[in-house]
């Protein structure tokens, strides 16, 4: 009977790897013919093929592996030559990872192991990979152990997805309470140096002026002898990708980045980084970038688009760190220019106070003389003038010292006398000042305050009360156009929020220590 009919009667679909094995000549390995085979490998072959798993039979003492479509995937560029290989030949540089489960299932124990991180030459370099799999003894008619089942899930794409998931995190929580654009920068510096498995090394520049010149405020996992070379490789590129509108600024590939200016070791792996990736840091709003992110690509990945997405979300959160950072520094500035003006401001009230003062000063004193001797020594109502300048005079020192005061409270230097007052009792005398000037205007004026249980007092400071109660009262007094009368209700809403929302501790009489 033919071997096509042999194999036809158990060796039915298998889609490629199906016709493959039909196909192969079997003799020449240690299986032999594909019509001599055992049972136990026909039917364990049968259940690879039919399976959408992506599964390896491994069989006799010589490993011979056998698999399907979808483990034809996880051989990458070792296919077609894997078919039919041995199988420690085929995985040598993933033995010291899965050789001892797989020695274990030979010895007839089971071996399962999950998201093993593990490196494989199948595409022409070496990859970083993650796979899922299981080695499970396969035994004959006899009991005796005669080949491995081997299924197997490649990890790869959920891991790094994670992985570079917490590295985005990393930056944004580092960066977070970044004050300035080059702790900003230096923040994520720091962060990338932890993620060099997907970010190799980093540069971050920010651009001088108008662009004309960048200025290296970061890098990480770069020798120091590098930065300046990789620098004036790529800034041709750099420039003119400054140059693109911002809605379509992206990340520029570098390629043969090594090649640029020699190979370097950088990162967990001896291989050189093949290519970067060049980022523009745009701040909303901006037209052309304020620097750029280098990031290199590692050795042992494919940039893949999965991998390009990684560095356009990294671009952004670096973007948003720096713009923090920035925003906070403008803040910070804006806050010292308002402190300048602040102290400027209270400087010259100080200062037009003092030089007030002064000149009052003098002038009051010949005026109290004056007043002192003018008794029928000054013409009719000359009298009357002097004691109207020496009011307006003492006025004009009060406002003064209201400046004074002013510019003592800015600079936080006020001093303040608590004296025991009856605060009611006060009050009224000091809203009594305005009852003249309100009959002449044709006011009426209400004082109602009602004195405190028992007589108590508070210790305020008089001349500031005085100053909060005639500002009222002056306002009331200016402000008041419907309505002829003015009442103490004006001041209480006022005074409360003065004593603030609980009342101000009051003392008796006869207490003469003033509490804080």
């Amino acid at each position: 009977m033919s071997q096509t009919n042999q194999t036809g009667e158990w060796l039915i679909g298998g889609s490629e790897m199906g016709a493959l094995i039909r196909a192969k000549n079997w003799s020449k390995t240690s299986l032999g013919p594909i019509e001599s085979w055992p049972h136990s490998l026909r039917t364990t072959v049968s259940i690879c093929l039919a399976s959408d798993l992506p599964i390896c039979i491994i069989w006799g003492p010589d490993l011979v592996q056998i698999y399907n479509d979808g483990y034809r995937v996880i051989c990458g560029g070792k296919h077609p030559r894997s078919m039919g290989q041995n199988f420690a030949e085929c995985w040598r540089e993933a033995w010291p990872v899965i050789g001892g489960a797989h020695d274990s299932a030979l010895a007839g124990d089971t071996a399962f192991l999950e998201n093993q991180h593990i490196f494989l030459e199948r595409h022409g370099y070496v990859e970083e990979c993650f796979f899922t799999f299981s080695f499970s003894p396969i035994r004959d008619e006899s009991g005796r152990v005669v080949g491995l089942f081997h299924p197997i899930i490649e990890m790869t794409a959920k891991m790094l997805g994670e992985r570079r998931t917490r590295a985005l995190r990393d930056v944004a929580a580092r960066t977070a309470n970044a004050k300035t654009v080059q702790e900003a920068c230096a923040l994520v510096g720091q962060s990338l140096a932890d993620q060099e498995l997907d970010v190799p090394f980093a540069l971050m520049y920010v651009f001088v002026g108008v662009g004309t010149s960048a200025r290296l405020v970061a890098s990480t996992g770069i020798p120091d002898s590098a930065e300046g070379n990789a620098m004036s490789s790529v800034m041709p590129q750099l420039w003119a990708l400054a140059e693109v509108p911002a809605e379509r600024r992206h990340g520029e590939v570098v390629e043969k980045f090594g090649a640029r200016f020699g190979d370097f070791r950088c990162g967990p792996y001896p291989e050189s980084p093949r290519e970067a990736v060049a980022l523009p840091l745009v701040l909303p709003g901006a037209e052309r970038p304020v620097g750029v992110l280098i990031a290199g690509v590692s050795g042992r990945l494919k940039l893949n688009q999965a991998y390009r997405d990684f560095y356009e979300l990294l671009g952004a959160a670096v973007t948003t760190a720096v713009a923090n950072g920035r925003a906070f520094e403008e803040e910070r500035k804006r806050a010292e220019a308002l402190a300048e003006l602040d102290r400027v401001k209270t400087a010259f009230f100080f200062n037009v106070s003092h030089e007030f003062r002064t000149p009052l000063t003098l002038m009051l004193g010949p005026l109290e003389d004056a007043l002192a001797n003018a008794h029928g020594h000054l013409p009719p109502g000359a009298s009357t003038d002097l004691e109207i300048s020496h009011r307006n005079a003492l006025r004009l020192l009060k406002l003064a010292n209201t400046m004074l005061d002013f510019s003592r409270i800015e600079a936080g230097r006020i001093l303040v006398s608590y004296h025991p007052t009856d605060l009611p009792v006060f009050t009224a005398e000091l809203a009594s000042n305005f009852r003249s000037a309100c009959d002449k205007a044709g006011l009426r004026l209400i004082v109602d305050c009602q004195p405190f249980n028992g007589g108590e007092r508070v210790f305020v400071d008089r001349d500031m009360w005085e100053k909060i109660v005639l500002n009222l009262l002056s306002n009331a007094f200016k402000f008041t156009k419907l309505g002829p009368t003015i009442t103490s209700s004006s001041l209480s809403a006022p005074v409360s929020c003065w004593l603030g929302s609980k009342r101000m501790p009051r003392w008796p009489a006869c207490d003469a220590t003033p509490r804080s």
